[in-house]
This record gives C-alpha cells, sequence and structure tokens, in this order.
C-alpha cells in the first residue's frame, strides 16, 4: 500500500500582475513542509515520485518542498492535467467587464461569491471559459494523474498542485458532487497536505487540509488561503 501526499502550492502573488509566483511567505511555507518532513519521518523519508502541473508556483512549492527535506534526485513527472482553471477567464465568461481590483475587504468577498458563480456555471456547462478545458477535460486530467500513480507506484508519491486539482481529486475518491468541490477549494490552505493511502485499485482518504508544518505560535501569521 502507497500513500500519496497532496500539497497545494504556497501562498502566490495574488492581485499581482503575474500571480503564477510564489510570495516570499509562500516560499517559506514550502520550504517549512519539506523541513518538517525530515524531522519528523527522519532523513531516509523522501518521495519515489513527484508529480506536479507546469504552473511556476506548483514547480516552485516543489523546489522549495525538496530544499527544506535536502532532498535531490527525486524523479519528477510533469503533468499539465494538474494545472489551475484560469480564474479570470472564469469570471470573464459569466461578465467580460468584471472589474479584478481587490484593494479592499469587500471587494475581495465581492470578487469570492462571483468565482463561486462562475465556477459553478462552468462544472454545469453553461459557460466555456476562454482558453480553459471544458470542465469534464478538467476531471479527465486529475483523475488521469491518480490512475497514473496508482498503477506505476506502491510507495510515497507527492502531488503538489492547485486547489482546483486537489479538491476535484478529494471530490472524486469521495464521489462527491461537482460543486461540493467549490467550497472545499476556497478553503483549502496553502501548502496544505491532503493524504491518501492506494492500492493498484483504488484510493481512502487519511487526511484533509493539514498544516502540521504551521502548528506552533511563531507560524500563526503563516495560515493564508490564496
Amino acid at each position: 500500500m502507497g500513500t500519496l501526499y497532496l500539497v497545494r502550492h504556497g501562498q502566490a502573488s495574488f492581485g499581482a500582475d503575474d500571480y503564477d509566483q510564489l510570495s516570499v511567505l509562500g516560499r517559506r511555507q514550502a520550504r517549512c513542509l519539506g523541513a518538517y518532513w525530515r524531522e519528523r519521518h527522519g532523513a531516509a523519508f523522501c518521495f519515489d515520485a513527484v508529480l506536479t502541473g507546469t504552473l511556476q508556483r506548483q514547480i516552485q512549492t516543489w523546489e522549495e518542498m525538496a530544499a527544506g527535506a535536502g532532498w535531490s534526485g527525486v524523479p519528477h513527472v510533469s503533468w499539465p492535467g494538474l494545472n489551475e482553471y484560469d480564474g479570470h477567464a472564469v469570471l470573464r465568461a459569466l461578465d467580460p467587464d468584471f472589474d479584478f481590483t481587490v484593494d479592499s475587504p469587500e471587494r475581495r468577498r465581492d470578487y469570492f461569491r462571483a468565482l463561486r458563480r462562475g465556477l459553478t456555471a462552468w462544472m454545469r456547462a453553461e459557460t466555456r471559459p476562454d482558453g480553459m478545458p471544458s470542465y469534464a477535460d478538467f476531471v479527465h486530467g486529475v483523475v488521469g494523474a491518480l490512475a497514473h500513480v496508482r498503477t506505476h507506484f506502491s510507495g510515497n508519491v507527492a502531488l503538489v498542485a492547485s486547489g482546483g486539482p486537489i479538491t476535484t481529486a478529494v471530490g472524486h475518491v469521495l464521489s462527491a458532487p461537482p460543486e461540493a468541490t467549490i467550497e472545499m477549494n476556497l478553503f483549502y490552505r496553502n501548502s496544505a497536505v491532503t493524504e491518501m493511502t492506494f492500492t493498484p485499485k483504488r484510493f481512502n482518504l487519511l487526511s484533509y487540509n493539514a498544516l502540521p508544518h504551521l502548528d506552533a505560535e511563531a507560524y500563526r501569521d503563516w495560515v493564508t488561503f490564496a
């Protein structure tokens, strides 16, 4: 029986021109996770392989994790099906003139209310956001990554992705309705870990959205969601 560790990327650059970069805090979160695993499980603990999408924030998270744990030479599988959906495209599909300014708590709440509506419309095939796959194809990419893990590995595997793919994977394993993954996604924390055991036939959920590496008073301000 193997164990799959699904890790969301560290804090990215929300509100910046290029969101797809880890912030300074995001790098610290990811490096802290790697250091935690080394301290918790010992120097012998490592992964047989890591799967990431092709997004910079996902790859950078893995690099910081590996640096924190002192790992090198772990086989890296690049899996585009683990890339996140494009939130801006989702919102533009609802409103081509959507105002993406997030300069106040009220604007932030408005943004995420609209994102919920946009994701629901995409999942129901009521919209087709520009440059994005259909929701069915998005799910297919995530499920394909799970199948690859199940059929090619039997030890410890890391899957470093974004909130959308990770919660889609959890929803698939639990047979949850697609809409349920929206709330799971929006409350999935940066650098959080979900664990699943797996055999060649199935996955079982062990833990969800955990931050064991930030469970100390010194890291109280390190818990982020975007």
